[in-house]
């Protein structure tokens, strides 16, 4: 008889529910800056983006050029990106895509009022296009879980809050996959990846490649992105579970912490908030801090 114990992946539990049904002052929750920092996604099944009559038809992925996956208002300019149509229809669009951006922001400094006066405002989206219709190549696969980092935008450790929510006309959830903690992930692959070749970060600047100089964070953030989304055996049996985030469903995590795959969906709304690490309640919290924790040294 074989007696030795078959040991199963722990299961993965991140998402609170919360009951708010306002994304103003008067919302029931606030003061949840440890739930988010300790890698959970809060989630309010309660909390709809409510569409005018008018704005109805903008669910429809023609309203997107085709040259872009989404279509963005780029901060502090406002420039909104990736759509088609005409003039008074572009100005209606926008509107909307500003709304949502100002409920985004009244949401967060009720949730995090530790962050008050640090959130800086990202790029707002609209995603009307349905998930599975998008050609990409694997680092562009967001079907398979991963953290997300960006080859050419550096961002030296700094948050990536996003308040998500979906706008489906249609009763069609936003699928997700969520998988294992941040420490477990960062424990997995850390000791395979190398430190960056002597040079390398001058010369991706130098050349344009990222738009400011590549860290030995943003260096080991990207190699955990990468072999994530490369290792097939991880994307099938690592720790993970399915999240089914219904139609009128705002949800809030911190994008570069906790795995996440988009499986399913169509039409929604998403801000980006940047954080300083150093301005979280406890910055030991963050990918940085653990990644310092388990090399030992603190990352350049």
């Amino acid at each position: 008889m074989n007696d030795r114990s078959v040991s199963t992946p722990p299961p993965v539990d991140v998402v609170r529910a919360f009951p708010d049904t306002s994304w103003a002052d008067e919302g029931a929750t606030r003061g949840v800056e440890a739930v988010v920092e300790n890698g959970e996604v809060l989630s309010f099944p309660l909390l709809p983006f409510v569409l005018s009559p008018a704005e109805q038809k903008f669910l429809d992925p023609r309203w997107a050029d085709g040259k872009a996956k989404n279509i963005s208002l780029r901060w502090p300019s406002g420039e909104m990106r990736g759509a088609a149509g005409d003039a008074a229809d572009l100005i209606a669009l926008r509107a909307m895509i500003v709304r949502y951006t100002e409920c985004s922001e009244a949401l967060a400094l009720r949730l995090f009022p530790h962050y008050r006066g640090h959130l800086k405002r990202g790029n707002t989206s609209f995603r009307p296009v349905d998930v599975a219709s998008r050609a990409t190549s694997w680092r562009q696969d967001d079907t398979r879980l991963h953290v997300d980092a960006f080859p050419s935008n550096p961002m030296h450790g700094t948050r990536l809050l996003r308040v998500f929510c979906n706008v489906n006309p249609n009763g069609r959830p936003r699928e997700w996959r969520v998988g294992e903690p941040f420490e477990a992930h960062a424990r997995r692959y850390l000791p395979a990846i190398p430190r960056p070749l002597p040079g390398s970060a001058w010369l991706l600047a130098k050349t344009g490649i990222t738009k400011r100089r590549r860290t030995e964070y943003d260096h080991l953030m990207l190699q955990l992105h990468d072999r994530a989304k490369a290792d097939a055996e991880f994307q099938r049996n690592s720790p993970q579970a399915r999240v089914d985030f219904a139609p009128g469903t705002t949800w809030v995590v911190f994008s570069d912490q906790v795995l996440h795959a988009a499986m399913g969906g169509q039409h929604m709304m998403e801000q980006t908030f940047y954080l300083d690490v150093t301005q979280q309640q406890r910055p030991e919290a963050s990918p940085r801090g653990v990644l310092e924790r388990l090399l030992g040294r603190q990352l350049r």
